[in-house]
């Protein structure tokens, strides 16, 4: 897999996490720059390691679905899209939480990455370089939830839903490309 790709990849995990930053920045009153960093610290930090944890796992398994391993890279990116499309239609729950509390912050960074675990079984079975992904899909995420921190006043929580639903496209592309790389292989 390439760099460009990883960087393709990391874009499409994070747009659930852009959708909760931006949330969380709705939620906040005023948000200053160490907040933003915390919180973006910790979903980045999560959708790097649960990819690799998933990769552990698909790596002890590789020998035995080499033969069809392309589909289950496919089938398993399009359902995580897909059900990133669906989870966008749903309407979210006007609760008022404190985005900054460690547990909120956590149980957050797990509910945005967990699709990145199933993304990591995936990855052991294409050719990667784990820390590659690892660092590219943390800094991406990072990124795009301090962006998401710091603009969600500004940008609104309309923008939220489409860029689930683009991110859920994204990864569904991505499970397209390997299946056409596989046959045209």
């Amino acid at each position: 897999m390439t760099i460009i790709t990883l960087f393709i990849l990391a874009i499409g995990l994070s747009f659930d996490t852009f959708a909760v930053s931006i949330s969380s920045g709705i939620a906040r009153k005023q948000i200053v720059f160490w907040e933003a960093f915390t919180v973006a610290s910790v979903f980045g930090l999560f959708q790097a390691l649960m990819p690799v944890l998933g990769w552990l796992g698909g790596v002890s398994i590789k020998t035995y679905i080499e033969s069809f391993d392309h589909w289950i890279a496919f089938g398993l990116l399009s359902i995580i899209g897909v059900k990133m499309i669906i989870e966008s239609f749903k309407e979210d729950e006007q609760k008022q939480f404190n985005p900054l509390n460690p547990k909120v912050m956590v149980t957050m960074a797990i509910a945005t990455s967990i699709d990145a675990l199933a993304v990591g079984i995936s990855l052991a079975i294409v050719e990667v370089n784990m820390l590659f992904a690892f660092l590219i899909i943390g800094f991406v995420t990072f990124l795009v939830a301090m962006l998401g921190m710091l603009f969600g006043k500004k940008i609104g929580g309309k923008l939220g839903r489409r860029m689930e639903i683009l991110g859920g496209i994204i990864l569904i592309a991505i499970g397209i490309r390997i299946i056409a790389e596989h046959f045209l292989a």
